[in-house]
């Protein structure tokens, strides 16, 4: 079973306030209000999470009073997506005009730009020199463009970082000199040997008397 529809009370309303009547004009939001006069895509107004607004494309632009939702007009719709594109607003542009098909398939149309007019085809974009101007370009001179950039590469591709110097090698630890060997210990000297004692002389053999 779907969930009924809800909408928050915008900023000043109170339930108090509410009428039945005003509580369908919200659950009604987004509000249309037409179809652009320049490209025919749709405008409409709502309430939004940063107030309330009026949205062509894929441009949203602000509106002063929530009351201004429920009765703005196209003109005044307009005027205020203009505004919004006059301070730099970022605005999702129709082709100023469509010069016919790319031989390899698809439209081929001038564009506004921020940097001036451009051909565009699939994914490139051609920038229109200062003595071209945009009502005037065919789509001979609108092809010749395009292949050029094409040819190109079309976007710019950065350019690859340096590679990180190798790491030098560390230096080989120098060999510790050999510990120079200490002295043999000197032998000690022999010891002299004793003195043989001499033997001690016989005794002399008594003579017996006669």
């Amino acid at each position: 079973m779907p969930k009924p529809p809800r909408a928050s009370l915008p900023k000043g309303w109170t339930p108090e306030s509410l009428t039945l009547e005003r509580a369908l004009m919200l659950l009604n939001l987004p509000r249309q209000i037409g179809p652009h006069p320049e490209d025919g895509l749709p405008v409409e107004a709502a309430i939004g999470r940063f107030g309330p607004y009026v949205k062509h494309g894929s441009t949203y632009a602000n509106v002063a009073d929530v009351e201004e939702v429920f009765t703005i007009g196209m003109n005044r719709a307009v005027e205020v997506l203009a505004q919004k594109f006059s301070r730099g607003g970022r605005v999702a542009a129709g082709p100023l005009r469509e010069l016919g098909e790319h031989p390899d398939g698809g439209a081929v149309s001038v564009m506004p730009g921020k940097y001036g007019p451009y051909v565009k085809w699939a994914k490139v974009n051609a920038t229109l020199p200062k003595e071209l101007a945009p009502e005037a370009v065919t789509l001979d001179e609108a092809l010749a463009l395009l292949a050029e950039k094409a040819a190109k590469g079309g976007k710019v591709k950065k350019a690859a970082a340096k590679p990180k110097a190798a790491a030098k090698p560390k230096a080989a630890a120098k060999p510790k000199a050999a510990a120079t060997p200490k002295a043999a210990a000197k032998p000690k000297a022999a010891a002299k040997p004793k003195a043989v004692a001499k033997p001690k002389a016989a005794a002399k053999p008594k003579v017996a008397k006669a």
